[in-house]
């Protein structure tokens, strides 16, 4: 049968999730404070060596062997202000000049180090590089104070390996998708519960229009894992649009597969989203894939997003035809590219100008974001840009005629774009942005 100490260990280990050996690592520091404390001296390195078995341990002075040298006297000098030498160091020495650093040669710890000849003074035959080990007298009790010094280097050590386990298990998991439990707002911040862990969704990470209310169940994207003073920092998101690379690969095996890929995810967060995606195999129909029979597949993954639109189109080599879908639902009639610019100009019929420009420019902003071309739009037979994507959402002059007239097929007598044109005596009304980087590259 196991000792107590053993049985107290494997309880330990089970409930915080952490090895025995880490446990006995735990006890083996603690006993060394304890040791220090009541009967340790200035320049001894203590280490301890602890059998659970017996609850027997041994205690050890070590010190590395390295070369002799001499030690210089620890002395204090005026050099246009205060500098101290210390045995070993680089001494920053301050002058009219600024600091500058003396090297001093290499350093001796008298804590860790001890000198080749009095190592073989202690052991025959030492060399430099080798540990020696000076068994020290193990006391019959520890004091209070020692005792009291034990239990918090055991607490603090166990707090540690925890916090270590945490950070390497999430670690492994940053760029991955995971289900998790919405645990509460702190300001602007919602504290998300992974488990074993609490993560942060901070405020450019949430979708606008929802609403994070404790015990909600939400699929989170796992941003960044880095460990700080408190702990690990677990950064997750709602809005990164590698959420619906991971959500397309979840429902549809033909991703998963790969048979059908991914080329690139243009998202505004709670509104509307382009997927374009191509298929390896002739026989595989990559948009039908993704939709499913009726819409299943892609009300899904809506669904999980909080009803965000999502427009799947069929990726091209071809950067033409790459707008032109892009661009859809709207039918592009012309298209001419400049490849020096990387800029296309687009003719589209009047009764598809609203469709290609969508709510506030929503439509060929994501056109051109996914694209990472800049994407003019202007009317078959109309001189001059109309329309040019817009990344920031620019002020459009005509917003809030395009807003009325977003679900129309066909465009009505007074038409927005002409409108304004005749209100600035004839002059462009162009709103200019570049295409930023395809949204996948936040990966």
């Amino acid at each position: 049968m196991s000792s107590p100490i053993i049985q107290a260990i494997k309880q330990i280990s089970e409930e915080k999730d952490i090895s025995a050996e880490s446990v006995i690592e735990t006890i083996e520091a603690a006993l060394a404070a304890a040791y220090r404390k009541d009967f340790g001296q200035k320049n001894q390195n203590i280490k301890v060596n602890f059998d659970p078995e017996t609850g027997e341990f041994e205690v050890f002075d070590v010190k590395m062997v390295v070369e002799d040298m001499e030690l210089p006297e620890v002395e204090e000098t005026a050099i246009e202000g205060s500098a101290i030498k210390e045995r070993g160091r680089a001494i920053p020495i301050v002058t009219t000049e600024g600091t500058e650093e003396v090297d001093e040669g290499p350093k001796f710890n008298p804590k860790t180090d001890i000198m080749l000849t009095p190592a073989q003074e202690l052991k025959k035959g030492a060399q430099i590089g080798e540990e020696i080990r000076t068994k020290q007298d193990v006391p019959a009790a520890f004091g209070r104070m020692a005792a009291q010094t034990a239990k918090q280097v055991i607490i603090q050590k166990i707090r540690e390996a925890e916090r270590v386990k945490v950070f390497n298990e999430f670690k492994e998991r940053e760029g991955e998708l995971v289900n998790a439990t919405v645990q509460r707002r702190e300001g602007r911040m919602v504290l998300i519960d992974l488990g074993r862990a609490t993560a942060v969704m901070p405020p450019d990470e949430q979708v606008s229009t929802e609403r994070y209310a404790p015990g909600d169940r939400v699929k989170v994207y796992v941003m960044s894992v880095e460990m700080t003073t408190r702990g690990p920092e677990i950064i997750v998101s709602r809005t990164h649009p590698s959420i619906l690379k991971k959500l397309f690969s979840l429902e549809i095996p033909e991703i998963s597969a790969g048979t059908v890929e991914i080329h690139g995810v243009a998202r505004e967060a709670g509104a509307r989203a382009k997927v374009a995606v191509s298929s390896n195999q002739d026989n595989i129909d990559p948009i039908g894939s993704c939709i499913g029979q009726r819409g299943t597949r892609i009300q899904t993954i809506i669904a999980e997003l909080g009803g965000e639109k999502v427009d799947v189109i069929q990726h091209d080599n071809d950067p033409a035809i790459y707008i032109t879908n892009a661009l859809s639902p709207a039918k592009v009639v012309e298209i001419e590219l400049d490849e020096k610019d990387k800029s296309a100009d687009v003719l589209v019929n009047e009764d598809q100008l609203s469709l290609a420009i969508g709510r506030g420019g929503q439509n060929v902003r994501l056109a051109s974001r996914l694209t990472g071309w800049k994407i003019n739009i202007r009317k078959v037979g109309e001189e001059g840009r109309a329309f040019v994507a817009d990344e920031g959402g620019s002020q459009i002059m005509v917003d809030e005629q395009l807003d009325q007239k977003e679900d129309e097929a066909v465009a009505t007598a007074e038409d927005p774009i002409e409108a304004a044109t005749n209100e600035t005596a004839e002059e462009e009304v162009v709103v200019d942005a570049e295409p930023t980087e395809v949204d996948e590259a936040k990966e």
